[in-house]
């Protein structure tokens, strides 16, 4: 791959992009052409252009991935846009490559070279092929940006345009086992979203709110004298009347337009900011609306889930997990987009897998983000599933961000990622072939753990995130939970090994499978004898220890009925408050509702005050918060050091959304066969979902209609369902449309 190609780069100041261009001549006429294509990746992020018009609808390519053993190469069909004379121009800038990434001002880069690699391969009728690859012959040029950054942003001098200075190009080495061809989707612009309002703030400066939480850049039109320098900082909150930005820690989040003097256009595409509010300082003349937009970025993904219900705070909740997923599924799964991290943490994905299969077609995207975890894991050199993937925090000295024990420990959740995800992965496409591909991240991640186990065969030493971001916990320990990091680590572990040996059941590993079953019944017996005392009470006693030990099937017979008990009690005495953090709230209302709790599942869904799902909803939130209370009630912003408005992983709710309120789940891998369990209680009228499956559009909703329940679903040919409504009956259906119905005081 790109064999005949070498990596090119040009010298200059590591703020400045650059343009690396060449020109060339068809070796035949046009009309002789039958295919061309470019393939390409890079140091940094690119953009490629032929004859001045974009080679594909990519932006921020090639993304970001594990650098050191997978760089996603790029193939685009580029013929239409051929001419018998020609020019290829590419925009080279930082990216993640020489982003200065990571927090607390550790600035971590792959590298301090910038590099281009690409090979146009044309092909014509009489089969002669044309390569023009880079090399040494190529020329670079400065660009208009003369600075960029993820995370502090881009500056771009509209008064270069048109300039034509030559900066020195030169060959670097390359690996090139490391080019693989992309597998997962492009990151693309994929709506313009005009202002909602131009304000002014207490400070004098242009307030531009655009409606709604959002991930990607300002597109901006001006003119003025040459030289007008208009700056644009973004935040994803007002904070008294200003941007708030201390949530945004070190990260600038600040792009800067110098005018011409003639009509200027201004498009940052070699950074992205998370964001609803824009300051403009410097735009001259009037402010209008029509002089920018808010361009969404995000890994083009399909969307494939639905709901709505009664209930438009739920609603709302919804299409705030839904924005959160599209703002952090930008190149790769991470945690938020806005501060200086924006990382891929694992245990954000390993919980909100789920819900993410729901709601977009994932499989591709998250198949690509399995790979580097896999690549990432098998050359850490301990098997420890790193806390972020691609894990950038490895070149992190020891020192800084406590990272020895983030590299060096398994920890539950986080680690989990590797089993999880190809969990969530199975049960949505049913892909076998993948499977096996995700399996062996799956077995490092359980030797890892099994090595570590205490002589009581529990999970109980060394380093554990826990149930992080506790609502209880203090805003500066957010590690600080009620539940046992032990009882939570001990209980994933059980899950983990669970379904590893159902993976290896159905890959043909038999040995395996026994292997990992073993280790799930050991894990669960020390569970049962060290942590439930003889009355059901599971040790620390909170809402988090009992959603996983239900959850996870840690739990049978009388010891499950009071596992349900006690956790509805909890919750009761919580005011049906949410009292759980990351570990437990993706649970807490499957563990209500699989124990005849389902009335306070509903209200515990349904509360307002703080700390609640819907909290942040009736605070103008348009996103998910990373704390239940990101924002405190006051108006003021959370003090703790992470505050970030967009963080996908406690919408994890949504999914019992869709599976349990709606009813749609799959009885079988890929929803080869269907399950149809919708659930109404107290507070809504009606609910609706309806999902896009390999197999074709499954729909299910109930209304309350008196006191009745109607049930209506749809199910796709050729496939059959099972469903089971709240007053217990049970019908086998084929596709087609159904319609069921039953007396509400018969549940």
């Amino acid at each position: 791959m790109l064999d005949s190609s070498e990596m090119i780069t040009f010298d200059a100041d590591r703020s400045v992009a650059g343009v690396l261009f060449h020109s060339f001549l068809l070796d035949r006429s046009e009309d002789q052409v039958r295919s061309a294509a470019l393939r390409a990746t890079a140091h940094g992020v690119y953009e490629a252009r032929l004859n001045g018009r974009p080679t594909s609808q990519a932006v921020l390519s090639p993304g970001w991935s594990a650098y050191e053993w997978r760089l996603p190469v790029s193939d685009d069909p580029v013929g239409h846009l051929l001419a018998q004379e020609n020019t290829i121009e590419v925009l080279l800038g930082n990216g993640w490559w020489r982003g200065d990434l990571g927090f607390e001002d550790v600035n971590l880069n792959y590298g301090q070279d910038l590099g281009l690699v690409a090979e146009l391969e044309i092909v014509y009728a009489d089969g002669h092929v044309q390569l023009v690859a880079t090399g040494d012959h190529w020329h670079a040029r400065t660009s208009d940006t003369v600075e960029n950054s993820l995370y502090d942003g881009q500056r771009i001098d509209a008064r270069l345009r048109g300039t034509d200075d030559d900066l020195p190009v030169r060959l670097l080495d390359v690996d090139r086992s490391r080019f693989v061809p992309r597998s997962g989707p492009t990151v693309t612009r994929q709506e313009a979203v005009p202002p909602s309002r131009i304000t002014r703030s207490p400070a004098g400066a242009m307030l531009v709110d655009f409606g709604k939480n959002l991930v990607g850049w300002v597109r901006m039109r001006a003119r003025g004298p040459a030289g007008t320098e208009v700056v644009l900082r973004h935040a994803e909150v007002l904070s008294e009347g200003e941007p708030a930005t201390r949530p945004l820690r070190s990260a600038k989040a600040t792009d800067t337009f110098v005018l011409s003097g003639g009509d200027d256009e201004f498009e940052p595409t070699l950074t992205f900011h998370g964001f609803r509010h824009v300051e403009v300082t410097g735009y001259p003349g009037e402010l209008t609306a029509e002089a920018l937009e808010a361009v969404v970025v995000h890994s083009d993904l399909r969307r494939t889930g639905r709901f709505s219900c009664s209930s438009q705070l739920v609603n709302q909740l919804v299409e705030n997990s839904v924005r959160s997923q599209r703002g952090n599924f930008l190149s790769l799964p991470t945690d938020c987009p806005q501060r200086d991290e924006r990382l891929g943490w694992t245990g954000d994905i390993a919980v909100y897998a789920p819900t993410a299969c729901f709601q977009f077609d994932v499989a591709d995207f998250l198949h690509s983000w399995l790979l580097d975890l896999h690549a990432e894991t098998r050359h850490s050199g301990t098997g420890v599933v790193p806390a972020v993937v691609p894990d950038i925090l490895k070149f992190a000295p020891p020192h800084q961000l406590d990272g020895q024990p983030m590299r060096d420990m398994p920890t539950a959740v986080w680690g989990d990622a590797a089993v999880w995800v190809p969990q969530a992965l199975w049960q949505a496409y049913g892909d076998r072939d993948r499977l096996a591909v995700h399996y062996p991240a799956m077995v490092l991640h359980l030797e890892s753990v099994a090595a570590r186990l205490s002589d009581t065969g529990l999970w109980d030493q060394g380093f554990q995130w826990g149930d992080w971001l506790d609502p209880d916990a203090p805003p500066e320990r957010p590690w600080a939970a009620k539940a046992d990091p032990g009882v939570v680590a001990t209980a994933c572990l059980v899950r983990s090994a669970a379904f590893a040996a159902e993976a290896a059941d159905v890959l043909g590993h038999t040995e395996d499978s026994r292997r990992w079953s073993n280790l799930a019944t050991r894990t669960r017996r020390a569970f049962l004898e060290h942590h439930v005392a003889p009355d059901g009470r599971v040790r620390s006693d909170c809402a988090t220890v009992y959603a996983l030990a239900i959850c996870f099937g840690l739990l049978d017979g009388p010891r499950l009925r009071a596992a349900g008990e006690r956790l509805a009690r909890i919750v009761r005495a919580g005011g049906h408050r949410v009292t759980t953090g990351f570990a437990g709230t993706p649970y807490v209302t499957w563990a209500l509702s699989e124990t005849g709790h389902v009335e306070d599942a509903y209200r515990l869904l349904l509360q307002t005050a703080c700390p609640s799902w819907l909290y942040p909803v009736t605070m103008g939130a348009t996103t998910i918060w990373e704390r239940w209370d990101s924002m405190l009630p006051d108006g003021t912003v959370n003090p703790g050091e992470m505050t970030s408005f967009n963080h996908y992983a406690l919408g994890a709710v949504a999914d019992w959304l869709y599976q349990v309120v709606a009813g749609i789940r799959p009885a079988e891998p890929g929803y080869t066969r269907i399950a149809l369990t919708p659930t109404p209680g107290s507070g809504l009228e009606w609910a609706h979902a309806a999902l896009d499956t390999p197999g074709g559009t499954v729909e299910c909703g109930w209304e309350r209609r008196g006191d009745r329940i109607h049930v209506r679903a749809v199910v796709p040919d050729g496939t059959a369902a099972d469903v089971v409504l709240r007053d217990g009956a049970k019908h086998l259906v084929g596709g087609g449309t159904h319609e069921f119905s039953y007396r509400e005081g018969s549940l």
